[in-house]
């Protein structure tokens, strides 16, 4: 399917750096992502975080193709962390950088794990997800929204008991659909963290003109 791409170069600030200039530039052929995962949900939900902000909030509607490449991944089990699903995700995106040089317009990773929030000596334990974009502009975070582990799921369990023990297996959707009745799934959890760290990543740097 051919998708028209409206020129980016009409939104940007006249005061952009050459240099930026440039990069928009190479976008008018459509963008172009690598993503350090060769999971379908992950690829599926990168490219609809991106279309979701291009199409819908600027109304421009793209070309997006998202490229997987391999990770090598030592870690068994959910990471127990937003510090250790960050840190994975940025050693992914750093090798994936170091691999494909300047071939992307973008560079992304997804991340999904656990978090525990103690609250007044409670420990709640809550899944989401974190996706990195790095490009020529920089590099910006987002996540998707936090879903809490009924307590009698997880109650007693801590350390690599809790990172196995948790509802929901891969066959089945996973731990969000598990949790939502698959209402929500990890590819509907990585466009959102993906369209917020885009968000970000883009902001000021495009002008809304074609926003009503």
């Amino acid at each position: 399917m051919i998708v028209r791409f409206c020129p980016l170069s009409i939104l940007l600030p006249t005061c952009m750096p050459s240099d930026l200039k440039d990069f928009w530039s190479r976008l008018q052929s459509g963008v172009e992502v690598a993503v350090a995962s060769q999971s379908a949900e992950v690829l599926l939900g990168v490219r609809d975080g991106f279309l979701r902000y291009f199409e819908r909030d600027l109304r421009a509607p793209v070309s997006v193709a998202v490229v997987p490449h391999p990770v090598d991944v030592q870690r068994s089990g959910l990471p127990a962390s937003d510090e250790e699903m960050m840190g994975s995700v940025r050693s992914a995106v750093d090798g994936l950088v170091r691999q494909a040089g300047e071939s992307f317009h973008f560079f992304v990773g997804s991340e999904g794990g656990l978090d525990a929030v103690d609250l007044d000596g409670q420990l709640l334990q809550f899944v989401r997800n974190w996706t990195l974009i790095q490009s020529r502009l920089g590099s910006s975070w987002g996540s998707s929204g936090s879903i809490q582990i009924p307590e009698r799921v997880v109650d007693g369990l801590s350390g690599d008991p809790l990172r196995f023990g948790v509802p929901g297996t891969r066959k089945s959707g996973g731990l969000l659909s598990s949790l939502t009745g698959g209402a929500e799934t990890r590819r509907s959890a990585v466009a959102l963290a993906t369209f917020n760290a885009l968000s970000t990543h883009l902001y000021g740097l495009l002008e809304r003109r074609l926003r009503r």
